[in-house]
């Protein structure tokens, strides 16, 4: 396993310490709402991203699939939506569990953007 170096003392603590995600796509798929044992509701969905990007001086295409998780209210809000509307998301990385180190997204914020001309936030958690 290789490990991160240590953050340097030049940075602030926050700065060490940031995962923040910001990501525009579709909703592909999403699971039925499930309730966790406290009953907090939970929706698990699958994003499909397309943009261009600056890299290295050079644009690259991307297109990727980020499985996301969105709990309480949130997973009421994605709940709601088809599969292929287009959605601008917020939250932050976390590995799926104990046992798989994968990353998945963890939605915080829900902007529902296709029919909603100014991107209003319709819902956000906090």
């Amino acid at each position: 396993m290789t490990r991160l170096p240590p953050a340097s003392s030049q940075q602030p603590e926050s700065a060490a310490l940031l995962n923040r995600v910001e990501l525009s796509g579709v909703l592909i798929e999403r699971k039925a709402l499930r309730f966790t044992p406290a009953g907090v509701p939970v929706t698990e969905c699958l994003i499909g991203h397309q943009s261009e990007q600056l890299e290295a001086g050079s644009n690259r295409r991307v297109e990727c699939e980020v499985p996301a998780i969105a709990l309480g209210d949130t997973a009421h809000w994605l709940q709601a939506a088809s599969p292929g509307t287009r959605l601008q998301l917020s939250g932050f990385l976390a590995a799926r569990s104990r046992h798989s180190r994968q990353p998945r997204l963890h939605v915080t914020k829900i902007e529902f953007v296709e029919g909603n001309q100014d991107a209003k936030v319709l819902q956000e958690e906090g």
